[in-house]
């Protein structure tokens, strides 16, 4: 029997580019599993005006993403920027929409795992990834971490926790990727994809 390739969802939200950058390396890392392939999506900026002030589709950079993608992968990683310890808005108003699919149980039993980036080394870090977490547990998910068979959870200053992958960006967004990061980030996405295989969750 022949099976299509497993589509894992990196959905995230970045403001100057740095979870963006994460979410690139974690897809590499799915990308390096064979027979998996990363859907790159995004979610646009929500604003206190009520009417739409954002494009249907973005001007540059991954497509928004659509309940459909929910339905059509087989495992989620999950990138925010931290907001005071927790996710950003526009990240929270696309999961408070999600309703139907949690009712209808689409996510439950697929595998995830969250990243985040923030301006200063001590930002919120973990507690952004834990918030993260409540959504996809509520959705019936696995969630993934990093284990410390990985070395450069103990040597890293720079952003890594065993609760996902992690980036200082600095006070202006210029802070580069370090390598333990980059390394951390690609070996998150290889668990995510993976986990997925070992479950077998395809959709044919």
């Amino acid at each position: 029997m022949q099976y299509s390739s497993l589509s894992i969802l990196v959905l995230y939200y970045s403001r100057h580019g740095s979870t963006r950058k994460l979410a690139e390396l974690i897809a590499q890392g799915i990308e390096s599993v064979p027979g998996c392939d990363a859907r790159l999506r995004t979610v646009p900026p929500v604003s206190t005006v009520t009417e739409a002030t954002e494009p249907a589709i973005p001007s540059e950079g991954a497509p928004y993403v659509e309940l459909s993608d929910l339905a059509e992968c087989a495992g989620l990683a999950l990138g925010s920027p931290t907001r005071f310890g927790n996710m950003a808005a526009p990240l929270k108003y696309f999961w408070d929409g999600t309703s139907s699919d949690w009712l209808a149980g689409t996510l439950s039993g697929k595998p995830a795992c969250v990243f985040t980036s923030t301006g200063s080394l001590h930002g919120g870090q973990e507690s952004t990834l834990l918030s993260m977490m409540t959504p996809l547990l509520h959705h019936g998910m696995l969630l993934l971490g990093l284990p410390y068979t990985h070395p450069e959870l103990m040597t890293t200053a720079s952003g890594g926790s065993p609760y996902g992958a992690t980036h200082w960006s600095g006070i202006n967004g210029n802070q580069p990727l370090s390598d333990d990061t980059r390394k951390l980030a690609i070996a998150l996405g290889k668990r995510l994809a993976e986990t997925a295989t070992k479950l077998g969750m395809r959709h044919d």
